[in-house]
């Protein structure tokens, strides 16, 4: 199938970038909340994708998504939502925890969304590309060639290379890995914003996005924390048949088990990350 990529033109001011809503509501009301108060308009806040997945409100995020009226691409979830699929596309190893508890989280989230829910994403671009301070940006959600592909910051420059050349781009916005890093190298940069839908491993329940900004013509990029009603959040899980396993990480800050983490992502599971 051809990708569909929207072409935003050139984007100027304050851009809010973020991954993983996950079907987290109190984190995404969050959000909204400092986009109001940065000043942020709707077009400029982007998601790379997974506005669907591990919470209990997929189709209050949904909804509050559409309202806010944000710019996103599909993530895997959002492809298998729209073709019916039976699994969430994570391409997570078979019979593994992550495998298992998919087998909890992706029926409910499927059982609990609208056709006008199915609708919507089904609408959603593969990638969206524009022009910011000068540079070509392409969002992805793992990698333009695969979109459950997991890439960190320990992932090889050859292999986040050749996303640079194929897009044409200078900066490559991605989502996916559910960590938030920047790898900067040849005038490129890799910015993956983090997700708001789950912690990031790191023992903290506050979650991350990023915003670019373009004053005086000078492009410049910052990750930021994001603290929401995790309690709510975790309330509202445990009182589901969703995996008890991710309800404990939104009030832990770490994750379950590292099996999609390289080695140094996992050695760095309970410590702060620094950006």
């Amino acid at each position: 199938m051809d990708k569909k990529i929207e072409d935003l033109g050139k984007l100027s001011g304050k851009t809010l970038l973020f991954g993983g809503v996950y079907s987290n509501l109190q984190a995404l009301e969050a959000l909204i909340a400092v986009a109001q108060a940065e000043g942020i308009p709707a077009q400029n806040c982007i998601c790379t994708g997974d506005i669907v997945g591990y919470c209990a409100q997929p189709e209050e995020s949904i909804q509050a998504f559409q309202y806010w009226n944000a710019k996103s691409i599909l993530g895997n979830v959002e492809i298998q939502l729209r073709e019916g699929a039976e699994d969430c596309g994570c391409d997570f190893k078979k019979g593994s925890r992550c495998d298992g508890f998919s087998q909890l989280w992706y029926p409910y989230a499927q059982s609990k969304l609208s056709k006008n829910s199915i609708a919507f994403i089904s609408k959603l671009p593969d990638h969206i590309q524009f022009k910011y301070a000068n540079k070509q940006v392409c969002i992805v959600h793992g990698s333009y060639f695969n979109v459950s592909e997991f890439i960190f910051k320990s992932t090889p420059w050859t292999r986040k290379l050749s996303n640079f050349e194929t897009t044409k781009s200078e900066i490559i916005i991605a989502g996916h890995s559910g960590l938030p890093f920047q790898h900067a190298k040849n005038n490129h940069l890799w910015l993956n914003p983090g997700v708001i839908g789950m912690p990031a491993n790191d023992g903290n329940t506050s979650v991350w996005y990023a915003i670019l900004d373009d004053k005086d013509g000078i492009l410049t990029y910052r990750h930021h924390t994001l603290n929401y009603n995790y309690k709510l959040t975790h309330t509202l899980m445990a009182n589901t048949l969703l995996p008890s396993a991710y309800a404990k990480t939104i009030m832990t800050g770490i994750w379950d088990n590292t099996e999609i983490l390289p080695a140094t992502e996992r050695g760095l599971q309970g410590f702060d990350i620094l950006i």
